[in-house]
């Protein structure tokens, strides 16, 4: 991108209100095609903010060595589960892209070096929330990988460095779950509404604690939490991307939790919104 394309684009964006966050449970990738209490509560939010210009979306599905993100011109939609009725595969979600946006998020980040990436797309983590809070696919979508080699602490970190965008009518959205222990889902209690362990509902309620009042220590050093919290972690993709939205976080935002049930035993759907006043 040249400069002037590049002056183009901070122009464009420059009088947005700050942008509101999304942190999103998104759950099983069924909820691409179901109606449900879940996939209610995305539609719903996506009515309470202002529409973005652009997405970037930090999802629990793409782990790599190293920060990547999707600069094409249109992503394609990654399938990437299996064992699902073939009408979830047939589900395709055309956003198109933002090499603009990818460009400019390299050069606002000094932390990392931001390597841009044609050989990913949108995976579930991103498209089956997001294709419910902007049906049209009419939101340019950026997605950015997470290094699994990097800490808590540094996850944190790059998500302050991407406040700018906030300012320039770019939607950051966080995709994972905070409770996430699928070796343990009490499969048969699935359809038990607010069914939860005795630790995933501990786990559950001092998250929520935290994120509400704004006590960040704790959920980046959830390593050395209690074994409620170890239980509900046992891998840190899901949890990830919520650093980066507490990363963005300012005290001028009003912080509400929705889709905030548990489920099967040891998962929860916990959405939060972030939005400034």
């Amino acid at each position: 991108m040249n400069l002037n394309a590049l002056n183009h684009l901070t122009a464009h964006f420059e009088n947005t209100e700050v942008m509101p966050l999304l942190f999103l449970g998104h759950g099983s990738p069924m909820n691409a095609i179901e109606d449900n209490t879940f996939t209610r509560g995305f539609k719903e939010v996506s009515n309470r903010i202002e529409k973005p210009r652009a997405i970037l979306c930090v999802s629990a599905h793409w782990e790599t060595r190293g920060t990547y993100i999707t600069a094409m011109t249109k992503p394609p939609t990654i399938h990437d589960f299996g064992g699902f009725p073939a009408a979830l595969y047939q589900v395709q979600y055309p956003a198109p892209g933002s090499p603009e946006l990818a460009k400019e998020t390299q050069a606002l980040v000094d932390k990392t070096e931001i390597q841009l990436t044609d050989d990913w797309g949108l995976d579930h983590g991103a498209w089956s929330v997001i294709k419910h809070l902007y049906p049209d696919a009419d939101v340019p979508v950026v997605e950015m990988s997470i290094d699994f080699t990097k800490s808590p602490q540094y996850h944190f970190e790059l998500g302050q460095a991407l406040a700018a965008l906030r300012k320039k009518g770019v939607l950051i959205i966080g995709s994972g779950n905070l409770v996430h222990n699928l070796r343990m889902v009490a499969w048969d209690q699935l359809d038990t509404p607010g069914y939860a362990y005795d630790w995933a509902e501990e786990a559950r309620t001092k998250m929520n604690d935290w994120i509400l009042s704004g006590n960040h220590g704790p959920l980046i050093d959830y390593h050395h939490q209690g074994r409620a919290m170890q239980l509900a972690i046992p891998t840190p993709d899901h949890f990830l991307p919520l650093l980066y939205v507490l990363g963005l976080r300012t005290t001028r935002d009003d912080v509400s939790l929705f889709n905030d049930q548990p489920l099967g035993g040891s998962l929860s759907m916990t959405s939060v919104l972030f939005s400034s006043r």
